[in-house]
């Protein structure tokens, strides 16, 4: 049997497979962060999947990045996530959120009271936001101060204690991508004088801290952790990332924590080979898997169980398109980031006979 048709422990969950939905921004809620009806439907739809982890969403209005992304800040946001999970535990799904704070990696335009981001440090990124006026530029955020730091991380224990009320399974920390919890990791971004900069040991306390904070709401069995190390994405730079990740992915082990979902992006350096070893509870790799992949990869024992992001969004029934050697739908990607139906539920699911 193919092994992505195995169960397999994740924290406290036995999931019936190995087929993990990556968080993927899909830019459906409404202007106040409320997840949209589609959501139910899209979120429903996959539920074949051993896990699904959440669209990234802010756990404060000053973590928004994107236009029309979700939160879990307010009842109403709470209340339309209730109808995403009850959609996916009827179909017998799990689900975690993917609680993720932008950081720099916003705009005052998405900021309460128009505002500027915050960030570990004063540093303006190079590129550009997505607003409702279209692209603009970065801005240079404002340094969070040492009292501010602890006030961030006790809106990440707020957001999970919400998360679990909204009837998620777990949450993960989005640590990955650039965004705050990063921007403390990387020395790039992190030009701090406090304990919270740095050493490495003090630029992976945010990240730790949160991590502790979301433990004591929800129990270690029911949160785990993303990392991209060397994805350098929203112009994110570490001097030595092989220290910063083997010394991070070590700190975890007192956590306990559910998972550690690793999408490395240096062709140089074998981070699962690095990282792997260090982490003890389940292990998931992604980035750019297909059938074969995913199954030499459970096969040679470098996974746990894979994560899948465009070939889930594009094919709803994904473990039955792989179980039937179906073809895959393609992934439209003039519609990953735009509002309506099209290319979010939209996509077709195998028929009867195909199945047959």
């Amino acid at each position: 049997m193919s092994r992505l048709f195995t169960p397999v422990q994740v924290g406290r969950y036995t999931l019936p497979n190995r087929f993990v939905m990556a968080p993927m921004t899909r830019s459906r809620a409404d202007d106040h962060g409320v997840q949209s009806e589609l959501a139910v439907t899209y979120y429903a739809q996959r539920a074949d999947a051993g896990l699904i982890v959440t669209e990234g969403v802010f756990p404060d209005a000053a973590g928004k990045g994107y236009v029309r992304t979700p939160g879990i800040a307010t009842e109403a946001q709470v209340e339309a996530w209730k109808l995403v999970t009850a959609a996916v535990h009827a179909r017998g799904g799990r689900i975690f959120m993917q609680l993720m704070h932008a950081g720099r990696i916003s705009h005052p335009s998405m900021q309460p009271d128009g505002r500027l981001p915050v960030a570990p440090s004063a540093i303006k990124p190079a590129g550009q936001a997505w607003t409702d006026q279209g692209q603009q530029d970065f801005v240079t955020p404002r340094a969070l101060s040492t009292d501010e730091v602890a006030l961030v991380i006790e809106d990440y224990r707020q957001a999970t204690r919400r998360a679990l009320e909204a009837g998620f399974d777990g949450v993960e920390l989005h640590g990955a991508s650039g965004y705050l919890p990063e921007q403390f990791l990387s020395s790039g971004t992190n030009h701090r004088d406090d304990q919270y900069g740095g050493p490495i040991a003090n630029r992976a306390r945010f990240m730790l801290d949160t991590l502790r904070a979301m433990v004591e709401q929800a129990g270690s069995d029911r949160v785990g952790l993303k990392i991209s190390p060397e994805m350098n994405f929203n112009d994110i730079v570490d001097a030595n990332p092989q220290e910063t990740y083997t010394y991070l992915v070590e700190q975890l082990k007192p956590l306990g924590l559910a998972y550690l979902h690793v999408a490395p992006y240096s062709k140089e350096v074998d981070y699962h080979a690095l990282l792997r070893p260090r982490f003890d509870g389940a292990y998931l790799i992604g980035g750019g898997l297909d059938q074969a992949s995913a199954e030499a990869a459970l096969a040679d024992g470098r996974a746990d169980a894979t994560v899948f992001g465009s070939a889930f969004l594009a094919n709803p029934d994904l473990p039955q398109r792989f179980r039937q050697g179906a073809p895959l739908n393609t992934p439209d990607r003039a519609t990953f980031f735009a509002p309506g139906a099209a290319g979010y539920i939209d996509y077709p699911a195998l028929t009867t006979a195909e199945i047959a």
